[in-house]
């Protein structure tokens, strides 16, 4: 009996110390909240150059930099047929894998953006990628359906299943104009769920996001997803953007705003919630600090865990390159104090 208690012993010993690293693993990443950086302008910053350093003025790898500011996250966009342009091209299927690979090795969770066009997709235009131009609208729900699963083949090939799959960007006119637009939903339903099925096809723990901007106005979220859950859309989690600069105001004019859509979203159509993009002037360091820091209160104060996380948008997107106002780094190559909001 003393044997056999002793060999049960050591059994239990082996699967504990076998098992519970990776189950630990798992449910550490599971539960723990995403701070993040989208950086798509990454791979074309470094091929022109460009290059970080850290606060000492040693030369570093920019996910590095991000990494050692408390950033567990990568969000990279995807294109179809992208451009070379420096700015607004790029963002392929192969530069993204090589990115999430990239990532991943650092021990990064992934977000793919997917835009469903050739270039950017926004608010203001969402234009159909150049090769699915003259397709009817059966065909445009294939091309969803097969891209989405075709880029998302390509990162598990690589070793990278992510974390959450944006089907579209910024989207509260809809996508792939005119046939996805919001003025008939049920077909921009449709398109949503094959970009759904596609991706759970592949995996299905995969966290489909649905993205709208001006994470601050109820009455858009509102009136989007109550027409997505009329039209019986599939996703897992509401994205939003925030930028107090676009709407032209400090966000303590409407960081409640914000805070109260994300908790009314979570409620009404009892899903997850996560602001996916964020920024704040580059000039203007101790405000955006204290904005994120303002933002990341806000979605971990969703009830019931329902606040996943907060991504800045091109972090690294110094403005001499970029010409964009709302990174947050420094002219000298150096991150922004702004970031270290992640740490806190």
């Amino acid at each position: 009996m003393k044997n056999i208690l002793l060999l049960l012993a050591f059994v239990l010993v082996f699967t504990v110390s076998c098992s519970t690293p990776s189950q630990t693993t798992e449910k550490t990443k599971g539960n723990s909240f995403s701070k993040g950086a989208d950086v798509g302008w990454l791979p074309q910053m470094e091929a022109t150059g460009y290059q970080f350093y850290d606060a000492d003025g040693s030369k570093k790898d920019c996910l590095q930099l991000l990494k050692d500011r408390g950033i567990n996250t990568i969000r990279l966009r995807v294109w179809v047929n992208p451009s070379d342009d420096k700015a607004s091209g790029h963002c392929s299927k192969d530069e993204t894998v090589a990115m999430a690979v990239r990532a991943q090795k650092l021990g990064m969770r992934i977000m793919i953006d997917f835009h469903y066009s050739d270039s950017w997709a926004d608010p203001g235009k969402q234009n159909k990628p150049l090769a699915w131009k003259n397709h009817t609208f059966p065909e445009l729900l294939n091309d969803v359906y097969f891209h989405t699963e075709d880029v998302l083949k390509a990162l598990k090939q690589a070793g990278v299943t992510p974390e959450w799959v944006q089907v579209g960007n910024e989207i509260p006119g809809g996508m792939l104009w005119p046939e996805g637009s919001t003025d008939n939903f049920n077909q921009l339903a449709q398109l949503l769920n094959k970009g759904y099925d596609a991706t759970k096809a592949v995996d299905k723990n995969i966290k489909v996001i649905v993205h709208l901007d001006e994470g601050n106005k109820s009455e858009k979220f509102r009136w989007f997803f109550d027409n997505a859950k009329a039209n019986n859309v599939k996703y897992d989690v509401i994205g939003m953007s925030y930028y107090p600069f676009w709407i032209k105001s400090d966000y303590k004019e409407n960081i409640t705003d914000l805070a109260n859509n994300l908790k009314d979203m979570a409620a009404r159509y009892d899903k997850e919630v996560m602001v996916v993009e964020v920024g704040g002037d580059y000039t203007l360091e101790q405000n955006t600090h204290d904005m994120l820091i303002a933002v990341i209160k806000a979605v971990k104060e969703v009830p019931n865990n329902k606040g996943l996380g907060v991504i800045y948008w091109e972090p690294e997107g110094e403005k001499s390159w970029s010409g964009y106002q709302l990174s947050a780094w420094r002219t000298d190559g150096k991150p922004s104090m702004a970031l270290d909001a992640f740490k806190e």
